[in-house]
């Protein structure tokens, strides 16, 4: 189902409600607030921290704030050297976040790493000489871990710049170096969730852990079921301090680093403190309430009073450029200009004259723009006031016929209540508006009358976004249907009058949408997946046709007949009209004939229908033309979409148009002469009745005014707004949503940029303690760091000149007949520039993927040179799963003596659905049973799929006395399986966990699964924020439980220490591999 971007209402903010807090700070003044990421120096005198982007210090007894930075990047997690001299951030100057220092003092910032993958400080060494920082940049050759960005690696980097040193492969995160630098302390990493989400109580909630860099051994210090986060060492190492929800909310514990028991030290309520840090007298500073506070040692938390002097680092109110990027398309009347929205206003366009006019100007967001059938009036959706309203622009002078050249147009309120109402759409003689009432529920009104009735309900809708369109005498409505209970759609019909019942039309239990009205409404075409081309998954995607159905059998007669058969009649119907216009001496138009109520003929509509399209695909949208003959459509075959035709009658079908878009949608003018075209955000028309189609296209030349902050508002009131209505369960999980905006609301005018815009949403969202859910921003531009792989893993532990190379990736640009590269090589130099130890190599390789590289090596004594064309990281990330897939396959086959096969599953969809299939049923056919390996299985949808393919009972067998031939089911697995999970399996993951042990397939091996089995419902906002909560979630269909926050334990726990499986030993896998072969020796079959 596709989601149509919302509208946002702009909020007051008065009455703002603040967190209980227990503990009564000394101080209760107002200033800057969310003031983030506080960071204390050691001699506790200043707290660095992070406000609207930029990086500013304060005195820890606080007053007026002064800048360290004014980038206009994102720059955050200020990280104090021992000594008081240096700070260390993150910042994303250069298309990602890399480690920078700057001086204490302020001064020029110092950029420290240069790889593309994000790069987050959290500590200097003991001695000052090293930050110590987390990146997902490339695994130890030796680990076994799944190589995945969810799963950092530790690294460090001369506090002036150079060659990082990998110090751990295994995630560590927060992490805290002791006085002597001999230990680590840090916050584990499992998985992959919403680092703001809050409550939760699973496997991959974060726990304390210690790392001895001398012993190389890790031993965990919290184990509490939900987070403990942000260590920081005291009392001479002996202590740790640590943000824990051990006591409902985040609040700082202690204990020591003996496993003594946790001491709760602060008792804050409601929202979470965050960000822990630590002087060296023991003085506490973390934030809270988007404010920054101290506590010293044995002592009460402060409530610091801060000033913070800002200027923006744009202008508030921009005048934006319109000029491409329309969106929701509609044409006049008059076929002279067509509306359009643009980032959540309202335009109009000439469609000659390139003539721009804005209609609406709000900091909200209108869509669903529909002409009145007058051409006078506009009609749309807007989300002001806290709600979503109809509203109508009205040309006020009758001298001024087009919007595009209006100096006065007006707007008025067609529908405003208590209701979201949305979707409007005038009847065909303008006197009627039909309306989407809290997204379920299809409204008709009186225009004139304001009165309304009810046509639909959510007995027949269901979602965020739905298709329905008048029939051309308005009696009936056409619409996409949601049968309760049945996943696929239908189409529906209703009489508009509400007499009658409602009709299911199609009935394929195929997918069936998006019908529309042809031939003056005697018959409707529909897209439909009935004959297309289907995914091996059954929730894959299908290639779809088009269909027509005819509701007038005289309409469905003449479709049917041949060309040579149409031919004749359309002559004899040419000569009857000139005969009875003759005798009449009449105009040619005066014989059309009289508008006439539709007369539905519902019986036996599945013998008058037909497939138009002639070969399956991915459709974009599909029109009609006025005679029937012609079907005109957007489809994609290989690349992007295009405009093709086919004759109905001949079947004769062609390419009319290259477009190449990645989407569109096509509407007819009023006289059916002209194709309407948006495209990749530009409109077109086309005239396809040439012999090659005129496409023109329509010229935009408007502005848009914008003000960021009021925008900003208007998003935030929405997410509120559109969560609390749409959200899966009513209960909220226990929060009381109505009184979580205000606490959240204040904040709004201490945001600086979308970054903070987001991880305010997404903190926002973590109170409904939820999978699913959570704010993102994330930016591109052309000349963003990319760094090049050369396929290599490098010696962590080399110190010298160059990178020393210990394993060439199979596949890699290196792995080649003609290179004599082998591990134990040193790269001397990148294209003539030398790989010394204060060089970062990505340095030497950023940008350079596809392009010739000059390497320079040498190896005991010989030297050489060759040239390569490096990759992208993303294609050695393939490289690096492809070879993972192999370790694991070639230990299961070693360790069981050619018994046992093995797959990894990393998502749940198609492509991974072709490669199960085609390793169990064909390289591992033969083998008596299979490793299912699903660990960090990212979600999708395939569960059903292969919980149904891994329970097949053998009930034929095709045989001779002497030999079989094969079997029934021959397409599923009929042989024992375990399947192995672990924390980080999410979403479809989850639910596969849950389903393989509940319908005991096999033994579950690994560590348990957090709760995640939900359905998704993401929403990008038109600041390019991007963000979601589930509005649907998943029971179990004999216990009624949902399993949002259902753990799902395995039958065999083990986990992976990560001292072994940094070394090569996966100690989940040997266990799968030994309970799968007792189950062989056993003869144990599927259950």
């Amino acid at each position: 189902m596709k989601h149509a971007l919302l509208a946002f209402a702009f909020v007051a903010f008065t009455a703002v409600a603040t967190p209980a807090n227990a503990q009564s700070p000394s101080t209760a003044t107002t200033g800057a607030s969310w003031m983030r990421y506080p960071a204390i120096s050691p001699d506790g005198k200043t707290i660095a921290f992070t406000y609207k982007g930029d990086l500013y210090k304060v005195a820890s007894s606080g007053g007026t704030a002064t800048p360290l930075t004014t980038h206009t990047a994102n720059d955050f997690m200020p990280v104090w050297s021992p000594d008081g001299k240096q700070i260390a951030f993150a910042s994303d100057r250069y298309g990602n976040y890399d480690i920078y220092s700057i001086a204490a003092d302020g001064g020029e910032a110092r950029r420290l790493t240069f790889h593309s993958a994000s790069e987050y400080p959290y500590s200097f060494s003991g001695d000052n000489k090293h930050v110590i920082f987390g990146a997902a940049r490339q695994d130890a050759a030796a680990n076994r871990q799944y190589p995945t960005g969810s799963q950092p690696e530790l690294y460090e980097v001369a506090a002036t710049g150079g060659r990082p040193m990998q110090v751990l492969t295994t995630p560590a995160e927060n992490v805290k170096a002791s006085r002597n630098g001999q230990f680590l302390v840090y916050e584990d990493k499992k998985g992959g969730e919403n680092q703001w989400r809050k409550h939760h109580e699973s496997s991959v909630a974060r726990d304390i852990w210690m790392y001895d860099r001398k012993a190389d051994t890790h031993r965990q210090l919290t184990t509490f079921a939900g987070e403990d986060r942000s260590p920081v060492f005291a009392d001479n190492d002996k202590s740790i301090y640590y943000l824990s929800e051990r006591s409902g909310s985040f609040n700082v514990h202690k204990q020591g680093v003996d496993n003594g028991a946790p001491q709760q030290v602060t008792t804050f309520k409601s929202v979470p403190v965050r960000f822990l840090s630590i002087a060296d007298n023991g003085t506490l500073a973390f934030g809270f309430d988007g404010q920054i506070y101290t506590m010293p040692s044995g002592g009460k938390p402060t409530k610091l009073d801060i000033a913070v002097s800002s200027d923006n680092k744009a202008n508030n109110e921009r005048i934006m450029a319109v000029n491409s990027g329309a969106q929701s398309l509609v044409v006049s009347p008059s076929g002279r200009e067509v509306a359009f929205t643009y980032r959540g206003d309202v335009f109009v366009n000439s469609v000659e004259g390139g003539g721009t006019k804005r209609i609406t100007t709000t900091p909200e967001t209108e869509n669903g723009v529909e002409f009145s059938p007058d051409g006078k009036s506009i009609a749309y959706a807007s989300e002001r006031g806290g709600k979503w309203a109809i509203y109508e622009a009205r040309r006020q002078r009758d001298a001024e016929p087009y919007f595009f050249a209006s100096t006065v147009v007006k707007e008025a309120t067609l529908v405003s209540n208590e209701h979201q109402n949305t979707h409007p759409s005038y009847s065909p003689d303008g006197k009627q508006l039909a309306y989407l009432e809290d997204r379920n529920s299809l409204k008709v009104m009186d225009v004139a009358t304001r009165q309304t009735r009810t046509l639909l309900t959510d007995k027949e809708l269901f979602g965020l976004d739905h298709n329905f369109q008048w029939s051309p005498d308005g009696q009936w409505i056409l619409f996409d249907m949601d049968v309760p209970g049945i996943a696929p759609g239908e189409v529906g019909l209703v009489r508009v009058d509400g007499k009658g019942e409602v009709v299911n039309i199609t009935q394929s239990g195929f997918n069936d949408s998006r019908a529309r009205w042809v031939m003056g409404g005697k018959a409707m075409l529909w897209f439909s997946n009935r004959d297309g081309l289907k995914s091996v998954a059954q929730s894959g995607q299908t290639q779809q046709d088009v269909y027509g159905m005819f509701f007038d059998r005289d309409a469905w007669e003449r479709f049917s007949l041949s060309k040579d058969e149409f031919a004749l009649v359309k002559e004899a119907d040419d000569k009857l009209t000139k005969t009875k216009a003759d005798s009449a001496k009449l105009k040619a138009d005066s014989v059309r004939a009289e508008k006439k109520p539709l007369v539905l003929d519902l019986d036996g509509l599945d013998a008058r229908r037909a497939r138009f399209t002639i070969h399956s695909s991915a459709l974009g949208d599909a029109l009609l033309s006025k005679d029937g003959e012609t079907l005109y459509y957007l489809a994609r075959f290989e690349k992007g979409m295009n405009l093709w035709s086919t004759a109905l009658r001949t079947k004769e079908t062609k390419m009319l148009l290259a477009l190449n878009s990645n989407s569109g949608n096509m509407t007819w003018d009023k006289e059916q002469k002209y194709i309407f075209l948006l495209a990749d955000g530009a409109i077109s028309r086309i005239d396809p009745s040439t012999a090659v189609p005129k496409r023109d296209v329509v010229a935009m030349s408007g502005e848009d005014a914008l003000n960021v902050d009021d925008e900003r508002a208007a998003q935030f009131d929405h997410v509120w707004r559109r969560t609390r209505d749409t959200f899966y369960s009513k209960g909220f999980h226990g929060i009381d949503w109505q009184a979580i905006r205000p606490v959240y609301a204040k904040y709004l005018p201490h945001i600086g940029n979308n970054f903070e815009f987001a991880e305010m949403m997404a903190e926002m969202l973590g109170e409904l303690n939820i999978s699913h859910s959570g704010a993102t921003f994330s930016t591109s531009t052309p000349n963003d760091d990319a760094t090049a792989s050369i396929g290599v893993f490098y010696d962590p532990t080399h110190t010298g000149a160059g990178a020393k190379v210990v394993e060439i990736i199979k596949d890699g640009p290196l792995d080649r007949h003609n290179i004599d590269i082998k591990p134990g090589v040193i790269i001397e130099s990148v294209d003539g520039v030398p790989v010394t130890p204060a060089t970062d190599i990505a340095a030497l390789l950023n940008r350079k993927t596809g392009k010739n590289v000059l390497l320079s090596y040498s190896n005991a004594g010989t030297s050489g040179e060759v040239v390569i064309k490096p990759i992208a990281l993303a294609e050695e990330n393939r490289l690096l799963y492809a070879r993972w897939i192999k370790r694991n396959a070639d230990e299961v086959s070693k360790a069981s003596n050619g018994k046992l096969g093995y797959v990894h599953i990393p998502g749940m969809n198609d492509g991974a659905m072709r490669t199960t299939f085609e390793d169990i049923m064909g390289k591992y056919a033969t083998r008596a049973g299979a490793v299912v390996d699903t660990r960090f299985n990212s979600g999708g949808d395939l569960v059903a799929d292969l919980a149904m393919f891994l329970s097949g009972k053998k009930f034929f067998d095709y045989t001779t006395d002497t030999r079989s031939s094969g079997y029934e089911p021959n397409f599923r697995w009929t042989k024992p399986t375990v399947a192995l999970a672990n924390e980080a399996n999410y979403s479809d993951g989850h639910c596969f966990a849950y389903a393989y042990k509940d319908q005991k397939l096999g033994p579950l091996v690994g560590m348990p699964v957090p709760g995640t089995c939900t359905f998704a419902g993401w929403e990008s906002l038109q600041d390019g924020v991007r963000w979601g909560v589930p509005g649907l979630g998943v029971k179990d269909a004999v216990t009624g439980k949902y399993l949002e926050n259902l753990q799902t334990e395995p039958d065999i726990k083990v986990m992976n220490r990560y001292e072994l499986v940094s070394k090569g030993k996966d100690q989940q896998l040997e266990a799968a591999i030994a309970a799968l072969l007792k189950l062989v020796q056993a003869g144990t079959m599927v259950p």
